[in-house]
């Protein structure tokens, strides 16, 4: 945990939350200012600080993360018209929270380009 990462601090329950899913390796719940009907943050509880720093060690950690963006999809009923699962990596990504996480989102027509 980094002292100063607020994902870190949510994560290890410093910070209250309300949960839609927590394990022992990632903690989800929905996004301050939603993009979306449905817009739920994914984080894992290891602190990483962007896409970039994920090594092989972290594997099977981002294949749960999208493991359980899927099991969020289908408990919040988007699984099946579609959603969209988004990560931000640095400052021109538009990664605003050094701490890996993903936005999974739903409940509407996504548009492409994104932004």
């Amino acid at each position: 945990m980094m002292d100063n990462c607020l994902f870190c601090k949510i994560a290890s329950g410093n910070i209250a939350v309300e949960k839609v899913y927590e394990d022992d390796q990632v903690v989800a719940f929905n996004d301050i200012d939603p993009q979306a009907p449905v817009h739920i943050l994914i984080i894992p509880r290891k602190h990483i600080a962007c896409i970039s720093d994920i090594t092989p060690d972290d594997n099977e950690l981002i294949g749960h993360i999208h493991q359980v963006a899927v099991l969020l999809a289908a408990k919040f009923n988007i699984a099946e018209d579609g959603f969209r699962l988004v990560n931000n990596c640095n400052d021109n990504g538009g990664q605003a929270v050094y701490h890996l996480h993903y936005h999974l989102l739903g409940g509407r027509k996504m548009n492409w380009p994104p932004g």
